[in-house]
């Protein structure tokens, strides 16, 4: 290995020459500028050469004043430093070099299209991947402050939301993640399963992975009996109380941790992007200095922005070629998916990245991020789709550019990578069979029944992002309007015929939820006096795959079509609704049917034994909450002696949460604790 010094000596060579071709390219992106643009020229090549020059120097002293007025005052601050920054420091720039031609609105118009064209460079010279990006990071990160505890080991998790490990296996095998194949050959890492709980969602398991419970969170939205009313897990108020039902101080993050792009905040002492914590104070200064550093960067708005742009349109081209291929299972991919990819896989992951480096330059002890571009696009083309695996790709390469910035950190970092669910698909439930679940309920209850089915993932996320940027009376604003799209989704989607519609029927991936409303929970015969054709309508159902719920003396039962299975004694009358699920499907099951804030029945889809393709109860065609496929298959990778000694089955992310713990401990973060064998 070569010696620190030697590296360092590397690394500034390494610098000069990117300074030296990063001025070259600004120079020639002038040079067609002054072709293109009217009103700006040069006498001389020379004269662009000088402003390039003159640019760099002038941004290197401007630029921290921008990025600190623009992250004390506020968003508006930050979004006209991004559109007029880099304006500023070029028309300086124009001005101390003699021989440029160019009013002040063409200097403007020139930094717009020499940054366009810079873009268009700086993509081909780096073969399209983030070196530009981290190159600047990487810059930063040696602009450190040393921490009084170096002997201590950093942990960086790294959530990849929503990956299978059956899918993270194949792109190993195949080589379609070179990072994380190599770092797998060389032995210093090692991978494995571990097993979500039911519901196999992102709010369940994160709960558990950062708070060590997954008590009361019974899918990704329910009905609160107590409240009266539906809770979503990525609305921020929601996310709030739930956080607030569980944290115990003592959560994964608690010693000097930081919680990015979370739903929870594992008790850190400090929080980005964090649902839970939007509500509480809507906008980080932090976030916001990230964010203007991040977009008076050179080339950096136009970098983010034309990678969102390119997103948009390849979301709509690829979109498109399903449909002209007849591609089998999919559902309609429209303009509101489209713009949410194109934010939360090109703007989110950028900024998670930026938001990483300044922790890890920091010298963080515990960071917890979640990266969430798998888990979206595969919720709407499919767990294999090209799109969904070019998604993964672009993930480890993150996954490579975070190890690299580790490297240059005040401490050493370990880097432990992890998926909360895993993911199935299938044709949707409504789709393939012509009616929504809420519906079937309503059509054998004779009731009117609230279906809530729309899918609000992404939009929870947009939300968090506007939110933990935004400050101030703006910052209420951006939080009502996404907070009210959020709303919107939760209507039901057939026109309500009474004020409060009896029974509350919720989708969550391929698990139902169904909710007498009012303060107590219905019994499986409970609901047989008042309902009879309920439990044996939907267990009949062809999509349907078992009903659960609990008797008069609160134990609890899984029903099919043919037969029913006690879930505590195991004794079955019929036929196993449960053989299809798998060993533990039964104890998932029992569990979450034990939880206080269960519906009064779990309806769980069919599973196709020669497919695994799951229906699920929203409009995605990739989904996760109940059994069936690949849901409930998730990651866990990380250096293989922090991975030694571990149980030989992780089922549940309390579980995980325990393991994770002690990888801390073992880094010297905790007093060490021992795994019960």
């Amino acid at each position: 290995m070569p010696t620190r010094a030697a590296r360092t000596r590397g690394v500034r060579v390494t610098d000069l020459a990117r300074l030296a071709i990063a001025w070259a390219g600004s120079t020639v992106a002038l040079i067609v500028t002054g072709a293109l643009l009217p009103g700006f020229s040069a006498t001389s090549w020379w004269a662009y050469a000088a402003v390039a020059a003159a640019a760099g120097i002038v941004g290197l002293v401007l630029r921290p004043a921008l990025v600190e007025i623009s992250a004390r005052v506020g968003w508006l601050a930050v979004l006209l430093t991004a559109l007029l920054g880099q304006a500023l420091i070029m028309y300086l720039a124009i001005r101390l070099v003699p021989g440029i031609e160019s009013t002040a609105w063409t200097a403007v118009a020139a930094t717009w299209v020499s940054a366009v064209v810079g873009t268009l460079i700086s993509w081909a010279a780096t073969a399209g991947t983030d070196d530009g990006l981290i190159t600047s990071l990487a810059g930063r990160a040696r602009r450190q402050n040393p921490v009084t505890d170096p002997e201590i080991d950093g942990v960086l998790f790294v959530q990849l939301d929503g990956v299978p490990f059956p899918v993270l296996q194949w792109a190993v095998q195949s080589g379609a993640v070179p990072h994380i194949r190599r770092w797998l050959s060389s032995g210093e890492y090692t991978f494995r399963e571990w097993t979500p709980q039911l519901p196999c969602t992102t709010p369940a398991s994160q709960l558990g992975i950062l708070h060590g419970t997954v008590d009361g969170v019974p899918a990704f939205r329910w009905y609160d009996r107590k409240l009266n009313r539906v809770l979503v897990a990525n609305r921020p108020a929601d996310a709030r109380v739930i956080e607030e039902k569980h944290r115990t101080g003592q959560g994964l993050l608690c010693d000097d941790g930081v919680s990015i792009s979370n739903l929870f905040t594992g008790d850190a002492p400090r929080s980005l992007l964090t649902m839970s914590r939007v509500e509480v104070r809507r906008g980080s200064a932090q976030t916001r200095r990230a964010f203007a550093w991040f977009f008076t960067s050179p080339n950096g708005f136009m970098r983010s922005l034309t990678r969102t742009v390119g997103e948009l349109l390849k979301e709509r081209w690829q979109a498109r070629r399903q449909v002209k291929n007849d591609l089998d299972p999919r559902v309609r991919r429209d303009w509101t998916f489209a713009l949410l990819r194109a934010v939360t896989n090109s703007l989110l992951r950028d900024l998670n990245t930026v938001l990483v480096a300044e922790e890890l330059r920091r010298g963080t002890k515990s960071i917890y991020v979640d990266y969430v571009d798998y888990d979206e696009i595969a919720h709407h083309a499919g767990v294999f789709r090209p799109e969904s695996l070019a998604a993964l790709d672009g993930l480890d390469r993150t996954l490579g550019s975070l190890a690299l910035l580790a490297a240059s950190a005040p401490r050493r970092y370990r880097l432990v990578v992890l998926s909360d669910h895993g993911q199935s698909q299938g044709t949707p439930f409504a789709d393939r069979y012509g009616q929504t679940l809420g519906g079937l309920c309503a059509e054998l209850m004779h009731e009117h029944v609230q279906n809530v089915d729309a899918s609000v993932e992404g939009l929870g996320r947009a939300d968090s992002l506007a939110g933990d940027i935004a400050s101030g009376r703006m910052a209420g604003k951006l939080a009502v309007r996404a907070d009210e799209g959020l709303a919107r989704a939760q209507q039901t989607s057939a026109p309500r015929e009474t004020a409060e519609e009896p029974v509350v029927v919720l989708g969550s991936g391929n698990l139902g939820l169904v909710y007498v409303r009012g303060d107590r929970r219905r019994t499986l015969q409970g609901l047989d006096r008042e309902w009879p054709a309920l439990i044996p309508g939907l267990a009949g159902h062809p999509g349907v795959g078992f009903v659960a719920g609990i008797d008069d003396e609160g134990r609890a039962w899984a029903i099919g079509g043919g037969g029913r299975v006690n879930l505590a004694s195991g004794g079955v009358e019929g036929d196993d609704p449960l053989a299809v699920f798998g060993s533990h499907a039964a104890r998932v099951l029992e569990r979450a049917l034990m939880d206080p804030e269960a519906p009064d029945l779990y309806v769980n889809s069919a599973v196709d034994p020669v497919t695994n393709d799951v229906a699920a109860f929203e409009g995605l065609v990739g989904s996760h909450g109940g059994l069936g496929g690949w849901q409930d298959r998730a990651v866990l990778l990380g250096p293989a002696d922090l991975m030694a000694g571990l149980p030989e089955r992780i089922e549940g992310a309390d579980e995980l949460h325990r393991v994770l713990v002690a990888m801390l401990e073992s880094c010297g973060q905790r007093p060490a604790m021992v795994f019960p064998r």
